[in-house]
């Protein structure tokens, strides 16, 4: 066997192609020609000292090669029989790697037929282990006989090679790929050191399956601290080292930049004369462009590291330890061409790799799906929730335990969503799609949809982190939110309109009727329905915004009222139908008045903008009821005008078209919802008597030849109807008397019993006064006389009695004083001596 500088000289730069062929050689002739060639070239003596590093990093490879391929058994006399695949005994790797440690024998080489034995004892061997022991040298490799068993010696004759140096270095350059794998696979776990080998018995080789190997591997827990392999003391070329590193070989590449680096130094700092300023600048330069490639890929590695977790599992591993040996040595002389912060680094990459997570989340542009944005966000709660699944599951044991691996993702994704975000919201023009940003960010991206996902835990339950925004970024959307929500509102309302124009003003189509048989439209519902809307999704998101939003809807419903007055002028304009344009006017009475009622629901948190709706409102169902009342009056105007007189007396055709019209428009009003209606007809009503009595005052018409009695029946039996009419819905039944008191009196066929009737007149009727009362006698045929004058004498009497002379223009029973008396000179008694005739008080 080689002595320990023959085996050191191996691993010189110089002979790297034998050190490469001795770390891929499975065939134990080839090995033993190795041997020999670097038995005679090199000359025994002690070990050097620089060449210590490599044997310890040959002997390890060796055994990894012994792992992977066992050697047959084989005499000390045969060198160059290869293993034979008949009956031949399996080698357990652990007794390879035991002869590998072994010191050499004290004979270089030994003759055909003598003993082998080596001098020392091994803790696989026992003293005096006998000539036939299957483990007769370290290195050697044994001969199989024709019948299977072993053969102690050999003819001198088969001392020889029985491959060509040409065979060996072929060999080896076919396995220098196979023995870079076999570095790439080797494992840097904790703080393991080489156990002492103990006795054991020999074990037969088992295959290791896929799916046990992956165990094993995942078993493994990434311990904070570890030994670093022995740096080259020689490193590779500066085109090896950069090809290891974009083959991703990185434990090998960074050793050997290690080396390459301490080299630089050393020359640096002995400035001998054979390494000239430019040499030295020059490999400054090549370590820089290496460790600038070096953090590069492992940037690459940790950016793709998500997307393919499974495969950089172990190279996650060797990343974390490039980056903690480097920031061992950042402050160590050569620093200078390292680049800094490498945990930075790190965390850049993983920034990066989560942007790039985000920017693969599907994304459509608005004119493509209406519910672009709501569609993109669902999307991406998703993708957050399995990127960090996989942070959580598989990432998070690719490094020791001070990365903080969970956090520094978690901080990650809070920076690049808010970035997102930022982005999203300039795209954003939609009163939904503010709605649906606002409602992800503050009750989506905290809740278990995604960052409180119980897949999660407990690694989130630690983090108290939550998204970094810009300072004012939630205020300002709010602010474009609730802009957005009455620009929004305003633009419904103008549909509204258009709607309600297309569908019944031009189609002249009758309202319909609610299930109450009010005349009804959807305009209240409607409206109602947004306002509502717009306040329970803003509710959802915070309840300051549902404020903010419900006061700018009512600011912009404020002026809707006017507008909705002009356009149904304008396109009524042309309805000849008094019919339909009164129901028209009775429908939106209907609609505003639930309209308000509804808005009252919000005083408490907007009390000033619901006081001016609800004035514009009162407005708008004010003049719609005055137009309403107006087109009844100028209905009946001409019937009215014709009552007490002599066709009156003698036909009921007018009184039968003022009974009709009044009978229509009061199943109009039965369709109109309280309290307008209530009021409504009650002002009808008030109208309709006080016009009916007014005919009386002016003295159009006076019933001679006992005609009183007749005009007393018929009014009698026409107020009578009138009363019937309006009993049911007026609150003026205090005008129903006011017929059969003046009926009485016009009927009354004594005279001096006319005074009779007056108390009860008075009493009901305070403003009646002396002008009034001579209007009726008139028409009664009482034009002169001293009975006329003794009823109007007893007319002041009552009035002065009852304490109400002072009380004639009370507004609360004030009928006859909103009557006009046109004045007759009638009162003249000039056959009657002054004396006779009573003082008219």
């Amino acid at each position: 066997m080689a002595s320990g500088d023959q085996m050191a000289e191996i691993g010189e730069p110089g002979d790297m192609e034998e050190v490469n062929e001795a770390q891929g050689l499975e065939d134990g002739s080839s090995l033993k020609s190795t041997m020999e060639r670097n038995r005679k070239t090199q000359p025994d003596g002690s070990v050097k000292e620089k060449k210590l590093g490599m044997m310890k990093q040959f002997r390890e490879s060796m055994k990894r090669v012994g792992e992977r391929s066992p050697l047959a058994s084989n005499s000390k006399g045969s060198k160059d029989r290869p293993y034979s695949d008949q009956g031949g005994d399996s080698i357990d790797p652990e007794v390879t790697s035991l002869t590998h440690q072994l010191p050499p024998p004290h004979s270089p080489s030994l003759n055909a037929g003598s003993p082998v034995a080596s001098p020392l004892k091994s803790p696989g061997l026992s003293a005096g282990s006998p000539v036939g022991s299957p483990l007769k040298s370290p290195v050697g490799f044994f001969q199989r006989k024709e019948g299977g068993e072993i053969a102690e010696d050999s003819p001198p004759s088969q001392k020889k090679h029985s491959r060509t140096h040409s065979d060996s270095s072929t060999i080896g350059d076919s396995l220098l790929k196979k023995g870079a794998s076999i570095r790439r696979s080797l494992r840097l776990v904790g703080n393991k050191k080489d156990k002492t080998l103990k006795q054991e018995p020999l074990q037969p080789v088992t295959e290791i399956t896929v799916e046990e190997k992956r165990e094993r591997e995942e078993s493994v827990e990434i311990k904070e601290s570890y030994i670093l392999p022995e740096i080259p003391l020689t490193p590779l070329s500066v085109m090896q080292i950069n090809e290891l590193i974009k083959t991703e070989v990185l434990e090998e590449a960074h050793l050997n930049l290690l080396s390459l680096r301490q080299e630089f130094q050393r020359e640096r700092d002995e400035c001998t004369e054979e390494a000239s300023p430019m040499e030295l600048a020059k490999k400054e330069k090549d370590l820089s462009i290496l460790y600038r490639a070096m953090q590069e890929k492992v940037k690459e590695i940790v950016r793709n590291s998500n997307s393919l977790p499974s495969r950089n599992k172990e190279l996650l591993m060797h990343v974390a330890r490039v980056i903690q040996e480097e920031e061992k040595r950042e402050a160590e002389p050569g620093g200078v061409v390292g680049l800094g912060d490498w945990r930075g680094a790190w965390r850049e990459a993983v920034s990066e790799g989560v942007e790039e997570t985000l920017k693969r989340v599907h994304l459509d542009r608005p004119e493509q799906n209406a519910s672009w944005l709501a569609i993109h966000l669902g999307l991406l709660g998703k993708a957050i929730v399995e990127d960090l699944e996989k942070v959580k599951g598989e990432l998070q044991g690719s490094y020791p335990p001070s990365f903080n691996v969970f956090s520094t993702y978690m901080s990650c994704y809070h920076g690049a969503v808010s970035q997102h975000l930022n982005t999203l919201q300039q795209q954003v023009t939609d009163l939904k799609d503010y709605y649906a940003l606002l409602d992800w960010i503050i009750n989506s991206y905290e809740s278990e949809k995604i960052m409180s996902s119980p897949s999660l835990r407990p690694e989130m339950e630690a983090e108290k982190t939550g998204l970094s925004l810009e300072e004012g970024f939630l205020d300002q959307l709010k602010g474009k939110y609730c802009m957005r929500a009455k620009e929004d509102m305003r633009a419904s309302l103008d549909r509204i309109l258009e709607l309600e124009n297309e569908d019944i003003w031009i189609k002249k189509q009758a309202p319909e009727t609610d299930d109450e048989h009010f005349l009804n439209s959807e305009i209240h519902m409607d409206i109602w329905t947004k306002v509502k809307s717009n306040a329970v999704n803003s509710k959802r998101i915070d309840v300051n915004l549902e404020m903010r939003v419900v006061c700018s809807c009512l600011e912009e419903l404020e002026q809707f009222p006017k507008r909705f007055e002009t356009k149904l002028r304008y396109c009524c304009n042309s309805v000849e139908n008094p019919s339909l344009w009164a129901d028209y006017q009775i429908t939106y009475i209907n609609s505003f008045t639930a309209l308000k009622e509804h808005m009252e629901g919000y005083r408490e948190s907007c009390p000033t903008q619901v006081d001016h709706l609800s004035r514009e409102v009162d407005g708008l169902v004010h003049r719609l009821v005055q137009g309403l009342e107006d087109q009844f009056k100028n209905d009946v105007r001409p019937y009215l005008r014709r009552m007490m007189t002599r066709k009156w007396l003698s036909t009921d055709e007018d009184f039968q078209q003022l009974y009709s019209s009044t009978e229509k428009l009061t199943h109009r009003c039965l369709q109109m919802k309280s309290p307008y209606a209530q009021t409504f007809w009650s002002r009808l009503h008030y109208y309709v008597v006080k016009e009916y009595v007014s005919q009386l005052m002016k003295n159009n018409y006076s019933c001679k030849n006992r005609k009183h009695d007749k005009a007393a029946t018929k009014m009698r039996a026409q107020w009578d109807k009138l009363k019937d009419l309006f009993e049911e819905m007026t609150t003026h039944d205090w005008l129903h008397r006011v017929g059969d008191h003046l009926s009485n009196i016009i009927g009354e066929t004594n005279k001096r019993d006319i005074k009779n009737h007056l108390k009860l007149l008075v009493a009901d009727y305070p403003d009646i006064s002396k002008k009034h009362l001579s209007a009726v006698l008139y028409f009664r045929g009482l034009m002169r006389g001293r009975e006329r004058q003794v009823i109007l004498q007893r007319l002041t009497e009552l009035k002065r009695e009852l304490g109400t002379a002072g009380n004639i223009g009370d507004n609360r029973r004030a009928l006859f004083s909103d009557m006009q008396v046109t004045v007759t000179n009638t009162d003249c008694l000039a056959d009657i001596p002054l004396f006779c005739i009573l003082p008219d008080r």
